[in-house]
């Protein structure tokens, strides 16, 4: 009733507090991160990730979002599994934390790897990135394509240092002395053999005499990011092989880290047959060269008016790999050519090699008809010899492919080897 005077029971009383201290005990209960989200804070930004260094052209690893440190990559890892994430959300955590263990294995830095430094500031990761491949093969025999990167690597590495313009200028000559070669045979021949001659070599007559110091360290950087991107794809899923084997690349393929192609090449290695070991082989070199280098190629080429193309055509002439067995570009596919010319069927014979490796058909069937194939057969046929090349200091490696020792050969060999005859009908 209106001015009536209410008095509350000690229990009543007693229930209003209880009520009102659960009420605020779930709000403090509410407003206290819970143990699950808590967790979560420490990788969610992680989540997600499309890579903007993903195809390795710039300093650091896959993305400036990612540490480059195994510990806190792999912590954020941790919780990202423990806590039920779709491994597809993670796939670039994962592929740094691979990345960041293979690259300290290996004594990379990998926050300062950057490919647009130079030669000189990348010397030493030149070489280990090489070396890390070879100590995949002789930890784990199976492993057919690193060893194959690590010997490939030996030549690939001598012609960094051929190319190099910190130290000495040889690098511009020897192109000059290449391209002043093939020029003065092609001024020679007969003027309807000209019409004959394929464009590549007729570009590395005309600009390689030309050749500045500048053009060639925009390729050499251009080498140094085609380096850089094979090691960011091949590293981490061999590094997670050799640490924790099968489930470790099964994790990667669950995340969509590999392809159906990489799942099959996996899939050889596991069955621990001999078959399955070269079909992963030749799958990874695949891979490498077909998808991970082939747009990076193409753009190098058709840069700079000219001066891509001879230069991918120059290393093309001047290649000899360092794999047993293996033969220069020139000695497996010479060029020969048909063509009328003046009203007459004529064939030009050259000891010049018939294709540009920067091309990428003719570069996947030298690949596979002859340096993949060297390899095949010396990791089956040799194994003694494979492993002994692998155990050489790296850089005394290096030393005996340089091609700056053979230029003065090569140069002779290009101004020889040539003819021009009536084609037969």
């Amino acid at each position: 009733m209106p001015g009536a005077v209410h008095c509350q029971s000690p229990w009543v009383r007693t229930t209003t507090i209880r009520s009102v201290l659960v009420a605020l005990l779930g709000v403090v209960v509410l407003a206290a991160p819970m143990p699950a989200v808590a967790h979560a804070t420490g990788y969610e930004s992680l989540l997600d990730i499309t890579p903007a260094n993903a195809a390795a052209e710039s300093i650091g690893g896959l993305d400036p979002r990612l540490p480059t440190d195994s510990a806190a990559l792999g912590a954020a890892l941790a919780s990202a599994r423990a806590d039920g994430v779709a491994a597809t959300r993670y796939a670039a955590l994962l592929q740094q934390y691979w990345l960041a263990r293979g690259s300290e294995a290996s004594g990379i830095d990998l926050a300062a790897w950057d490919p647009n430094a130079g030669l000189l500031a990348n010397a030493a990761v030149v070489d280990r990135v090489y070396e890390n491949y070879g100590r995949y093969q002789l930890q784990r025999a199976e492993l057919y394509w690193s060893g194959m990167a690590g010997l490939a690597g030996g030549s690939f590495a001598a012609g960094f240092w051929d190319l190099d313009l910190g130290r000495t200028v040889l690098g511009v000559d020897a192109v000059h002395a290449l391209g002043n070669a093939v020029a003065s045979t092609v001024g020679g021949l007969p003027g309807e053999a000209m019409t004959l001659l394929p464009p590549d070599p007729r570009t590395l007559a005309t600009v390689g005499p030309a050749m500045t110091a500048e053009d060639m360290d925009w390729y050499q950087k251009r080498l140094l990011m085609m380096q850089k991107h094979i090691y960011f794809d091949m590293v981490p899923m061999h590094e997670a092989y050799l640490n924790e084997g099968r489930a470790a690349v099964e994790e990667m393929a669950a995340s969509g880290l590999l392809d159906e192609n990489a799942e099959i090449a996996w899939n050889g290695i596991f069955s621990g047959t001999p078959a399955g070991n070269v079909d992963a082989l030749f799958r990874m070199a695949s891979r490498e060269q077909n998808q991970i280098i082939a747009d990076q190629w193409d753009v190098t080429a058709a840069a700079r008016d000219g001066v891509g193309r001879a230069l991918t055509y120059a290393t093309t002439l001047a290649a000899q790999p360092s794999v047993p067995g293996s033969r220069a570009p020139g000695k497996v596919a010479p060029m020969s050519v048909t063509g009328d010319a003046n009203g007459s069927h004529y064939r030009l014979r050259t000891p010049l090699p018939a294709f540009n490796w920067a091309d990428r058909e003719p570069r996947w069937q030298y690949i596979v008809s002859d340096i993949a194939s060297s390899y095949q057969r010396l990791a089956e046929g040799r194994p003694g010899e494979l492993r002994a090349l692998l155990a050489i200091p790296f850089r005394d490696f290096v030393e005996s492919q340089r091609v700056l020792r053979r230029v003065p050969d090569l140069a002779r060999d290009m101004s020889t080897g040539w003819e021009l005859s009536p084609a037969q009908p």
